[in-house]
């Protein structure tokens, strides 16, 4: 069964006219809805009654956390292609919503089944308004995993070979600016992940080289790891017991791989390769690896809801008297990083132990006291999300809130006992016995496509200086100061100051314009008399204009800028 869950303010739908064979009686009344829960629903092959009623009773949990009144339960064929029988599939979803009846403080409305529908959704701002889930009726059986890979005829349809059309997107989405400033672009070949074009690709570099100056100051050394692996590896981590629905698996000649889904698994095999003492911990490490994850991706979401996706990820292998120094570390990159260098207010998140966990009770008591600990003595306010964190350990999440006053949750902090077990992973302490570590998982900025989604629309295209694709672009005023204007941009370009030059015989006005529609930070003028003068004119994306500067001290200042990730001009 495939669920994709919304929290919503609206949700208004009008059956339209009965589209399958078997179909329940319903009228054409609108219906509306506000403050809901709302299940999509596709009834799969396999799935019984029970497994119907796992879901219904994780979206009534989700409705409780989010304090919504309302569950509407809703018929949806389009998140799967292995669809249930129709006669079962009715079966199914009357016992879910005879199951969802049971919770008498939460109201249930079900759409009808078998039904063509008009439906719009007002889906609501938070990190977890869109969440997809997939359920079967042998969640719980066994760990024995088998190879699901059926051979059959390719299929190719070369008319998917096109950009996807995000035309009716309001102007302040990130898919209408970055289409506008040219930064990337979706493709219908490969669905829910990113092309990023020059102008992009710069951005998601210059986020990965902040995280790597703050990781360097902070002892950290990257590594890299295969984005293909044997399923054994994820047998013996647990994410196949409890992750599966979200790999991309197949059959190889290398036997049943994975597209790796998360970096942890293989950053422990390198921790693996050598014996360790005390005296080496605590170990931190950094990497940037790509991850391709196979969730649902739901309503169109652009860099939102991505299967391919980078993460700032870290982990840090410590004894257990490490945990609070290193917790209290980390809470100051996060202090840094959205405090500091991006000016955006941020709220923690303490998520407690799910019920879909891996290890006993006195490891994640001990866990989670460890993380409360380490807030509480560094001051931070936070709220409990009780049954929120890994299937491995509990987290600290952090929610930032962008320029239009919205959450995203961003940052995490997961402390893990569990993984370090089902690896055997071991060190030495001070009297030569065998101890085991504990892992710290890290995200600073979490998925680097999530965040530069946020950033776009945070700053609505006027990123930073230190931020900004192009930062400075040279303008002509006629053929006679080409020349000069060549050597200006030559001189920024040996500089290191990402630039453009255009010496096109188009009209100056025209030039301006385009920078401003571009929001280059800076736009330099250089016509006859800044040739005259060995300077240069400078008009700023916020329209000021200097004159008669000299070229040194622009770089120089503008440097200065840049070094400090200055959110100013």
């Amino acid at each position: 069964m495939k669920v994709l869950q919304l929290d919503v303010d609206k949700i208004s739908y009008k059956p339209v006219k009965p589209e399958a064979s078997v179909y329940e009686e319903s009228d054409d009344a609108v219906v509306e809805e506000s403050n809901a829960v709302v299940m999509l629903v596709s009834i799969e092959k396999g799935d019984d009654e029970d497994v119907g009623k796992m879901a219904v009773k994780e979206s009534l949990e989700f409705a409780k956390k989010e304090k919504e009144k309302v569950l509407v339960i809703y018929p949806y064929a389009h998140l799967s292609d292995k669809l249930s029988g129709l006669e079962s599939a009715l079966n199914i979803l009357k016992a879910m919503r005879a199951e969802a009846s049971k919770e008498s403080s939460i109201k249930v409305v079900s759409a009808p089944f078998g039904w063509n529908k008009k439906l719009m959704l007002d889906i609501k701002g938070h990190p977890l308004a869109e969440e997809s889930h997939s359920y079967s009726n042998n969640m719980e059986k066994g760990n024995e995993v088998k190879s699901e890979l059926v051979e059959h005829e390719l299929k190719i349809d070369t008319s998917i070979v096109r950009k996807s059309d995000w035309s009716n997107m309001p102007d302040t989405d990130h898919r209408t600016i970055g289409e506008r400033q040219d930064l990337y672009s979706f493709q219908e070949v490969s669905p829910a992940m990113v092309y990023w074009h020059p102008k992009g690709f710069t951005i998601y570099k210059e986020l990965i080289n902040l995280m790597r100056h703050i990781e360097y100051q902070h002892d950290y050394q990257e590594i890299s790891t295969p984005e293909l692996t044997n399923i054994a590896l994820y047998q013996v981590s647990g994410h196949l017991q409890h992750y599966k629905e979200n790999m991309f698996m197949f059959n190889s000649s290398i036997g049943d791989v994975s597209l790796k889904p998360m970096n942890c698994p293989s950053t422990i095999l390198i921790y693996k390769t050598r014996k360790w003492s005390y005296k080496d911990l605590p170990w931190r490490t950094a990497i940037f690896d790509k991850l391709h994850r196979s969730e649902l991706s739901g309503v169109a979401s652009g860099l939102f809801r991505v299967k391919g996706l980078t993460q700032d990820d870290g982990h840090i292998f410590a004894r257990e008297d490490q945990i609070k120094d290193e917790i209290s570390d980390l809470l100051h990159i996060v202090k840094e990083v959205y405090g500091g260098i991006f000016k955006m207010q941020y709220h923690a998140n303490l998520s407690t132990m799910p019920d879909d966990h891996m290890g006993d009770l006195d490891l994640w008591d001990r866990a989670t006291k460890a993380l409360k600990d380490a807030l509480d003595e560094n001051e931070i306010k936070y709220d409990i999300k009780d049954k929120d964190g890994a299937f491995y350990g509990p987290k600290i999440d952090f929610d930032i809130k962008d320029s239009m006053g919205r959450l995203w949750q961003c940052a995490t902090i997961q402390l893990d006992y569990q993984l370090p077990r089902n690896f055997k992973l071991e060190y030495t302490d001070n009297e030569g016995k065998s101890r085991t570590p504990v892992i710290i998982h890290r995200a600073i900025l979490g998925s680097l496509e999530r965040f530069t989604a946020i950033m776009v629309e945070h700053y609505q295209g006027k990123f930073p200086l230190w931020l900004s694709p192009i930062q400075v672009r040279v303008l002509s005023l006629s053929e006679g100061s080409n020349e000069y204007a060549s050597n200006i941009y030559k001189t920024l370009k040996d500089k290191d100051i990402r630039s453009e030059l255009d010496i096109s015989d188009r009209t100056i006005e025209y030039k301006i314009r385009d920078g401003k529609l571009q929001q280059i930070p800076y736009l330099l003028i250089i016509g006859k008399k800044e040739m005259e003068k060995n300077s240069i004119s400078i008009r700023d994306r916020s329209g000021i204009q200097s004159n008669n500067v000299k070229l040194d001290d622009f770089i120089s200042g503008l440097n200065e800028k840049v070094s400090s990730r200055s959110n100013e001009l």
